[in-house]
């Protein structure tokens, strides 16, 4: 069985009923040491002579391992299972978001001036001067997050109704670390020009669009068109959320290994929607040597200016037909890998194949494409996209600050600047002196990220010209 993290994702919390007398406790215990299920918090609910209520937490490896445990301790001797709660589950019930208005209606006076007839002013104002929307309405500060459901995280196409919950959380963190309203849209279709349509749309009471979880190359094609047809911020976030935290972790790895980004040759593994827009991300930034790999194998080489020349749309420089060799041909003397791909792909004698100080960045999830255990002895950095290692590349160290600076100065779009600026002000949040093998990223709950992210995507729309909005002397600081 593999370990249980310390965060599971698999906690029970069992009620059960004991008869009051020596040893019952002890049989429960040992049963869940033999399920190698690990105890957690052991609550008394109730007692009385004869019995007792007990609330037990535990870990489990996964659902079917759950049900096991639960049926064998409903099997022992004076011992009766009242109910089994998932703890994930509970979290989830009823959705983990709601709608709240900014003002108390409690008067009729009120009523009148927030709603009809004092509404009406206000709309009549805005349609006389559009640009007005943005300030006496929600847009100036909104983000519609849409999915269609088919790439919901890594589980594949689940529908819009099971990408729900997964566009719920998104919203939580737009609206915990940046102040953002989202709201989730999950559509119900798959035709790329009918998504466009729907958040073409919808996107007046928008003033951003966030993309989630919609699979390649259709995510692509999706982007592109909203971003030629509206004024306000499109951003896929599995592509371009990925690249500029991969390359902020990039870049302090390479500081912390004395390696210049021009130097380097780097392995990508993986050229779906994550992968083709980390190559675009390392290519805008100045690497000269990358190689993609996919499947085939590799797919993705040329000379520098060539591929920098195409990043735009990197799908012109793919040649999944002639592939120019295998990952383990790419692999040798390579300063850097990347993966965007599948679990267990790659060995440690392929690492060793690498040139020595190299960096890896083992990104699939659960399982990354090299076992972390192996990872961190035969790398001189090693980063995952999982939580429980250290250097964890997580999207959402981009996302919210990138929204932030785009909404505070109403970009009409997220360019190549922006991302490139985010991604700087990611990497610089750590000081030059607290750099280490182990810590390259800050933490998604460093208060400084968004703010630093914020300022600088500000800075870089306005020196690009998408910005709409200019800075005042009198405006307060972004999202201290």
């Amino acid at each position: 069985m593999r370990d249980i993290g310390p965060y599971s994702n698999y906690r029970l919390t069992v009620r059960l009923e004991l008869a009051n007398k020596p040893g019952i406790f002890a049989r429960v215990a040992a049963l869940l040491a033999e399920e190698q299920a690990n105890l957690g918090a052991v609550d008394l609910v109730s007692a009385t002579k004869t019995r007792m209520v007990r609330d037990m937490t535990f870990d489990v490896q996964n659902e079917e391992h759950g049900e096991k445990v639960v049926a064998r301790l409903g099997e022992l001797p004076d011992v009766t299972v009242l109910s089994a709660s998932d703890r994930i589950f509970l979290l989830h019930l009823g959705g983990k978001i709601r709608v709240e208005g900014k003002y108390p209606i409690r008067t009729r006076n009120v009523l009148s001036m927030v709603y009809t007839p004092g509404v009406g002013r206000v709309s009549r104002a805005i349609a006389q001067d559009k640009s007005k929307v943005y300030t006496f309405t929600c847009k100036s500060n909104s983000v519609a997050v849409v999915s269609d459901g088919s790439a919901v995280l890594g589980l594949g196409n689940l529908g819009p109704e099971a990408a729900l919950p997964v566009m719920e959380g998104k919203v939580m963190l737009f609206k915990e670390l940046a102040g953002i309203d989202a709201w989730p849209i999950c559509v119900n279709t798959q035709d790329p020009d009918e998504i466009v349509r729907i958040v073409q749309g919808i996107s007046p009471g928008f003033g951003g669009i966030n993309l989630e979880d919609i699979s390649a190359p259709r995510c692509f094609e999706i982007e592109q068109k909203l971003k030629q047809s509206l004024d306000i911020p499109v951003m896929h976030d599995d592509q371009h959320g990925t690249a500029v935290v991969l390359l902020a972790a990039l870049t302090n790895a390479l500081r912390v290994t004395g390696k210049q980004l021009d130097q380097v040759r780097i392995v990508v593994n993986g050229l779906g929607a994550a992968g083709t827009a980390c190559c675009r991300m390392l290519l805008a930034a100045g690497a000269a040597h990358v190689l993609g790999c996919d499947k085939e194998g590799i797919i993705l080489c040329g000379e520098a200016e060539q591929l920098r020349a195409c990043r735009t749309d990197l799908r012109a420089c793919l040649t999944r037909d002639s592939p120019k060799g295998t990952l383990r041909d790419a692999l040798k003397g390579a300063d850097v890998f990347i993966g965007l791909s599948v679990g267990n792909v790659v060995t440690a004698a392929d690492l060793d194949l690498m040139a020595p100080g190299r960096i890896v960045f083992a990104l699939a999830n659960p399982d990354p494409e090299v076992a972390p255990e192996l990872g961190v002895t035969h790398a001189a950095i090693f980063a995952t996209g999982r939580s429980d290692y250290p250097n964890q590349i997580n999207n959402a160290l981009a996302f919210p600050g990138i929204f932030r600076g785009a909404l505070d100065v109403q970009a009409s779009e997220i360019n190549e600047a922006m991302k490139l600026a985010a991604a700087q002000a990611i990497a610089h949040v750590i000081p030059e002196g607290t750099l280490s093998e182990d810590y390259i990223i800050p933490s998604v709950f460093d208060k400084a990220v968004v703010p630093c992210v914020a300022r600088a995507v500000a800075a870089a729309a306005r020196a690009s010209g998408v910005a709409r909005r200019r800075a005042k002397a009198d405006d307060p600081p972004i999202l201290e």
